[in-house]
């Protein structure tokens, strides 16, 4: 089975992509992540993903980096979970039309490793999206590899970014560590 796998990040992609792989999926990526900002930080995340994948012999695609796409999809939400939310549905909908364009059988997402999102929600986004897409999404709790993929990336010198990506987590961040 292809199925095409939405990739957030370099040490996200580890262990999804590991996964895929021991179940005899036949799997390539998508780097599809509107909401990075600044753009540094979105190339700094790109180089490490293709230098990964490089390594791994993964093929990933890299759209054109729009901003104003993941602007457009929160609109005026720009509080946390709602912007999460469409942020997540952006770009799960981005992957999902990709993958059903390009004749893969499902599409993922690298999200499903991390334990910062809210899972079940991104459950429920992928397989509405897949509905409306008319593609299966192939849904994976992929967060128990999530501490030995970011210790892996370490130990390889893959960069490990400290906020999920947008100014609006930047900030988030920020303040956090002020308190």
């Amino acid at each position: 089975m292809k199925i095409l796998l939405h990739v957030c990040c370099g040490p996200c992609l580890i262990y999804p992509l590991k996964r895929l792989n021991d179940q005899g999926f036949k799997v390539k990526g998508f780097y599809y992540n509107p909401n990075i900002y600044p753009i540094d930080e979105y190339n700094r995340r790109k180089v490490a993903v293709i230098d990964l994948s490089k390594g791994l012999q993964f093929e990933v695609t890299c759209p054109d980096y729009l901003p104003s796409e993941f602007s457009q999809a929160i609109d005026t939400n720009v509080h946390a979970p709602g912007r999460c939310v469409s942020c997540w549905k952006l770009r799960l909908q981005k992957t999902a039309l990709h993958a059903k364009e390009n004749g893969f059988d499902a599409f993922s997402s690298t999200l499903l490793v991390s334990p910062y999102q809210n899972q079940e929600l991104l459950k429920q986004l992928g397989s509405q999206v897949a509905k409306e897409a008319g593609i299966d999404f192939y849904y994976e709790d992929f967060r128990v590899g999530f501490r030995q993929a970011h210790e892996e990336a370490r130990s390889k010198g893959v960069y490990c970014q400290k906020y999920c990506g947008c100014s609006y987590s930047e900030l988030e961040r920020h303040i956090k560590i002020k308190k």
